[in-house]
């Protein structure tokens, strides 16, 4: 029996990727907020591959508590991986944006991933087979849009904790990968990037509200998350995995705008905001 943990698999990505690793055999520990997710999901999977691990990524003493009932489980057995899926997203004008916004963003993105890890290392450390850090992170952590510069930031930030891991942990058996999805069909813009209303009190106010139609034109021609989940089983089932995987329709054009110079990004980008 091979152990994953997916941390946020209640709803989206992280709940696609529980299901695809369980129909391939693996026994997934999967980490909810709330007791109800935790009984749909044991109902949905079923104890035999799955077992719920109650915390929020913000909560250490959670997060140790979830440790312990992964450690009395796989005994001296191995985690294959830890995918750090759980995240949030927050959109917004820089100038705007508050203190407790700025604060959750990359408490939850950057603080809680890196808690998380922390506690599940040494259950990654295996001599007889590479251990693996998986952590979704974005498009937006190579190429960085106006109004979801906060979320961006975070993203980046998550890609430079996956580069400095697999570099740290090279010599203790443990890789770390990123999996960076463009545009895909879950909740998470939906409960956090709804600008309407929010903002009509600033010179914002109009485009703001023009980007409420464009995210959702863009959510229509969303990827679903099961194209995540198979990318992540990809690098799971790999012996050397790739560091990075982007994963999105037109994945090359956004590969080269990162490339482009900046000013030229400047330009095309608040062009683009203009338009909308």
């Amino acid at each position: 029996m091979e152990y994953v943990i997916v941390t946020g698999a209640s709803t989206g990505i992280g709940y696609a990727i529980t299901k695809y690793l369980i129909d391939r055999d693996y026994f997934v520990f999967g980490s909810v907020r709330k007791t109800a997710d935790a009984e749909r999901l044991a109902a949905d999977f079923g104890e035999q591959s799955f077992l719920p691990l109650l915390f929020d990524v913000t909560d250490r003493e959670a997060i140790e508590k979830a440790r312990l009932e992964v450690s009395a489980i796989i005994g001296d057995q191995k985690l294959s991986a830890l995918v750090n899926n759980a995240g949030i997203a927050v959109g917004g004008p820089l100038k705007y944006l508050s203190a407790e916004e700025i604060r959750q963003q990359f408490d939850v993105n950057v603080i809680g991933l890196l808690s998380v890890t922390q506690a599940f290392i040494p259950y990654l450390e295996n001599p007889a087979k590479v251990g693996k850090v998986i952590n979704i992170s974005s498009v937006s952590g190579i190429l960085v849009s106006p109004f979801t510069s906060l979320y961006s930031a975070s993203k980046f930030a998550v890609e430079a904790l996956t580069h400095g891991l697999r570099r740290e942990l090279y010599f203790h058996g443990v890789t770390a990968v990123s999996i960076q999805p463009g545009p895909i069909k879950t909740p998470i813009w939906d409960k956090a990037l709804s600008f309407s209303g929010k903002y009509d009190h600033t010179e914002y106010g109009k485009v703001l509200e023009d980007m409420d139609r464009f995210i959702k034109k863009t959510e229509q021609n969303a990827i679903p998350a099961e194209r995540v989940a198979q990318v992540v089983y990809r690098a799971l089932s790999a012996r050397s995995p790739r560091p990075t995987y982007l994963v999105m329709k037109g994945g090359m054009f956004a590969k080269i705008i990162s490339w482009l110079p900046h000013r030229w990004v400047d330009k095309l980008m608040s062009s683009r905001a203009k338009k909308v």
